[in-house]
């Protein structure tokens, strides 16, 4: 799997070779012509092998950034759920919005920010009929839109108020992804739920959690979401992500400091990376964080994340 050390060998390898029959006068023009061609025809291979292990990559913004970000070299925008699909507006606004997006050259793929904070998925205050019939628009627009991931972060509305049982509040977020799957896979989409570290949310702060969770929903439109970030914040062992590799569907990263773009410290992501690896991991990888100039810090991130993906 370690694609840039194995083509660092072929190299040297074949670097050696070159020296060899350099220095071998008898070797006839024709066999030196032979070995060349298979010497380049052999690192494009390594070059190409390396390419298809690398995740699909794309960044969380408004879809009005795609020039620059295909300029980069990514694949998508994921957008935001109240932004772009507007559940709460009008089927004309949508409209609008899907004209205006489809006027660029990057898909968006993904959408997070799913519900509202004021619309309780826990606690004594829970509204799911009100949620469901929120998310049904969402999602219909959604496969209208092209969109394939939905993304159930929604701290504000999954955090169990002080007091409430917390078998409780599992009980009720569990019951609610089970009536959210089916409506899911109605429309083609999958919703991935992400953990989210302790300093933002009291519920479902783990790959770990989340995946016992997901397990409970048993939905193959109901998946897993791992975000580097929020392991980092939390110290989650990599490991999880091998545990629960069949579960994820989508990946978010940023940098610990700060939630920084990857590439600003220049922190170690190859733990987690060796970890999709292990699972063959196949989707997509968005980068969510805080950015202080896109056009600059995008080629920068994007390169970074390749480099230690394939290292």
């Amino acid at each position: 799997m370690h694609t840039c050390s194995q083509s660092s060998q072929f190299l040297n390898r074949s670097l050696h070779l070159i020296i060899i029959l350099h220095d071998d006068m008898k070797t006839t023009f024709f066999y030196k012509l032979l070995f060349f061609a298979l010497f380049f025809s052999g690192l494009y291979a390594e070059i190409i092998r390396a390419q298809e292990n690398m995740p699909r990559m794309g960044i969380c913004t408004r879809y009005s950034n795609a020039e620059m970000l295909q300029q980069a070299g990514y694949s998508y925008v994921e957008e935001g759920v109240g932004k772009f699909l507007i559940p709460d507006k009008s089927d004309e606004e949508f409209s609008a919005i899907l004209d205006d997006a489809s006027r660029y050259s990057l898909p968006v793929e993904a959408c997070n920010g799913f519900i509202p904070s004021s619309m309780k998925s826990v606690g004594p205050d829970a509204v799911h009929v009100h949620i469901l019939q929120y998310m049904e628009t969402a999602f219909k627009r959604a496969q209208q839109a092209g969109v394939e991931i939905i993304v159930f972060g929604s701290g504000g509305s999954r955090n169990i108020p002080e007091g409430f049982s917390r078998s409780e509040a599992r009980r009720q977020f569990i019951d609610l992804c089970k009536q959210m799957a089916p409506i899911a896979k109605k429309y083609g989409v999958t919703v991935v739920l992400e953990p989210l570290n302790s300093k933002e949310c009291n519920f479902i702060n783990s790959v770990a959690e989340g995946g016992e969770i997901v397990k409970a929903v048993n939905h193959p439109n109901f998946r897993l979401l791992a975000d580097i970030y929020h392991m980092k914040m939390d110290n989650e062992n990599p490991e999880n992500i091998v545990k629960y590799g069949k579960l994820i569907k989508h990946v978010h990263i940023a940098e610990k400091q700060d939630r920084a773009v990857p590439g600003t410290y220049n922190e170690d992501f190859r733990p987690y990376f060796d970890a999709l690896r292990k699972i063959d991991y196949k989707g997509r990888i968005s980068i969510e964080a805080q950015w202080k100039d896109m056009q600059t810090q995008a080629p920068i991130a994007i390169e970074t994340i390749k480099k230690q993906f394939n290292n």
